[in-house]
């Protein structure tokens, strides 16, 4: 069995409008990403990334086939794991546990690999790789891009 990681990693923010929400986390001081746009942004938080995506995209991507997610807020938290090869592990492992299986493994157009899982209570969870992602010795997440 694979041990799925005690990480909270990546907490995403399904967008309505990514200039304002990038806008107000700028204002309160926090450091975005380098990498960071309007088509998506993250800002370091205390060891976990905080992402703002925008809402059609994500919910391309966490909740397939929905054009409104119905019982669903549009935020995503996130796993994320070492290899390329853990993201289907982990995922795996996930549904073994309980989750719902809500979108497989697929290498995504940003370069890294990601699947999707509902948790008993419906909220979406993401395992994911970057390939530029970096952890410290205690699995806490330091760089993402």
């Amino acid at each position: 069995m694979t041990d799925i990681p005690a990480r909270l990693s990546i907490v995403t923010l399904g967008t309505r409008d990514m200039g304002v929400l990038r806008s107000f986390y700028r204002g309160l001081g926090w450091p975005e990403i380098a990498i960071g746009d309007d088509t998506w942004t993250g800002f370091h938080v205390g060891g976990v990334l905080l992402a703002l995506f925008p809402m059609f995209d994500l919910t391309a991507e966490a909740a397939p086939g929905s054009t409104h997610p119905t019982g669903w807020a549009g935020v995503t938290l996130a796993c994320a794991v070492d290899t390329r090869d853990e993201v289907d592990a982990v995922f795996a492992a996930a549904v073994r546990a309980g989750g719902t299986p809500v979108a497989e493994a697929t290498d995504r157009p940003w370069g890294g690999r990601s699947a999707f899982i509902a948790d008993p209570e419906g909220n979406r969870w993401e395992i994911t790789w970057g390939p530029e992602a970096t952890f410290d010795e205690r699995g806490a997440l330091l760089t993402w891009g």
